[in-house]
């Protein structure tokens, strides 16, 4: 074998172990970058392991101190309705609320006066209790009568149950002196103002006879209140409030069960009655007749003047009945009418109490109305027919329930409506009524009589 080929022999050994070399040198780098790679890899992870443990310990920490509030809290609360229930049980109270223009008194204590408003401030109070036996004995009562006292003495003398309307002021007197938690309160004329004071432990509502007193109890008692609030019955309980589900109280034996009526106007022999309107107007004396006339300086004898008989007066529409008459001076009535647009009164304002619409109401409320203006008024007032016309059960509605100006006739004659356009229906007239301004589009072609 010649030299030349150990020699080649030799160079190929020597090539083949540098590529070994280049490979394993390969190998070691790449070996070293994924090295490299995983150890920044590994770090990061690492920091957010640490990053996580900070989060979680700090979570700890607030989910322990919000218990620790929150344990707090509760044993507030618990202190809370400790302290709630112990108020309860330790002052019980029972708040009776009167409109006195309608929950009469009886008139025997009226009668009695400082001594009768002591006996009926006693009175309530032991009823009451007797009706609430499961209170404990340190419960305190509080009663509030609210009502125009001027009036009311009024409305009792024509009843006939009251002689002298200073028995009426001291009983209020004795009711307020009575107990020092009971108050008799007068809120001077106005129907509403004594609503106004009574819409406000256990209520006791004083308010049987007035159906006005329901939409206020149906907007403002809820389903849970009905347990805490009781109607105390006088004068028979009306429809309106016995729907409202309310129970109610039977106080007869306190308050009188009937209605103040007109005695007066209905018995005094000496009125004479010439129309069904609610109205008693001045009429002016006729002249004096002279027993004689003259003719040509002859004395002759005057003949007698016929007597006119007026027609019968029997009529009452049903179920409500006439309105109670009110006594009107004809100048006074003239001057109101006289008002008009702006200057026109108020008929809210002043016969029921401030108007609900205040200033924005386009009528006057400033006037200064003398008694007489009240009763002109309460006049012109009722020439607009109530929307329940006899069925209205409002003791003291302040529109009309059957027409004001018809008149009764004499010598056989039919009564006359002398309205102009007369607002009410036909059964609002006596039967033959002869209309005699009717408006077009409510009477028919025979309206003059029916």
């Amino acid at each position: 074998m010649a030299i030349q080929e150990f020699i080649q022999r030799f160079r190929a050994v020597q090539a083949q172990r540098h590529a070994d070399d280049g490979l394993l040198k390969d190998m070691l780098l790449y070996c070293d970058s994924i090295e490299l790679q995983l150890r920044s890899e590994n770090a990061g992870l690492t920091k957010r392991l640490d990053d996580a443990n900070l989060d979680l310990e700090d979570a700890r920490k607030s989910r322990r101190d919000l218990q620790l509030q929150l344990n707090m809290a509760l044993l507030r609360i618990e202190q809370a309705e400790a302290d709630r229930d112990s108020m309860r049980n330790r002052n019980p109270y029972i708040m009776v609320l009167i409109d006195g223009d309608g929950m009469i008194f009886n008139e025997d204590l009226i009668r009695q006066g400082i001594e009768g408003g002591k006996q009926a401030a006693n009175a309530l109070r032991n009823t009451v209790l007797e009706h609430y036996t499961g209170l404990t004995d340190e419960i305190e009562i509080m009663a509030k009568v609210c009502a125009n006292v001027t009036g009311l003495a009024k409305a009792m003398r024509r009843d006939g149950t009251l002689d002298n309307p200073e028995d009426l002021r001291d009983f209020t007197i004795g009711f307020t002196q009575g107990k020092a938690s009971f108050d008799f309160v007068d809120c001077g004329h106005g129907k509403e103002r004594a609503d106004s004071k009574i819409k406000g432990g256990q209520i006791l509502m004083g308010v049987s006879h007035d159906a006005g007193y329901a939409p206020f109890l149906d907007e403002v008692v809820t389903h849970d209140d009905h347990s805490r609030i009781t109607i105390i019955e006088g004068p028979p309980t009306v429809r309106e409030l016995s729907q409202t589900g309310i129970k109610v109280l039977n106080f007869n034996t306190i308050f009188r069960p009937e209605k103040l009526m007109d005695r007066l106007s209905t018995t005094n022999p000496n009125t004479n009655t010439t129309t069904w309107a609610g109205v008693t107007s001045i009429i002016p004396p006729l002249p004096a007749a002279s027993p004689v006339s003259i003719k040509n300086g002859i004395i002759a004898p005057k003949k007698p003047t016929p007597i006119i008989t007026p027609a019968d007066l029997s009529w009452s529409p049903e179920p409500r009945g006439l309105d109670s008459p009110i006594a009107v001076n004809p100048g006074v009535l003239d001057k109101i009418k006289r008002r008009t647009t702006n200057n026109k009164l108020c008929n809210n304002h002043y016969l029921r109490g401030p108007c609900a619409k205040g200033d924005e109401c386009c009528f006057e409320h400033n006037y200064d109305a003398t008694e007489e203006d009240l009763k002109a008024i309460a006049y012109l007032t009722r020439l607009n027919p109530c929307t329940n016309g006899q069925d209205c059960d409002l003791e003291f509605c302040i529109y009309g329930h059957h027409c004001p100006s018809t008149t009764p006739g004499f010598n056989g004659q039919p009564p006359t409506c002398t309205a102009f356009g007369c607002r009410f229906q036909k059964e609002d007239h006596p039967p033959g009524t002869v209309i005699k301004h009717p408006r077009k589009e409510r009477w028919e072609k025979d309206y003059e009589r029916y």
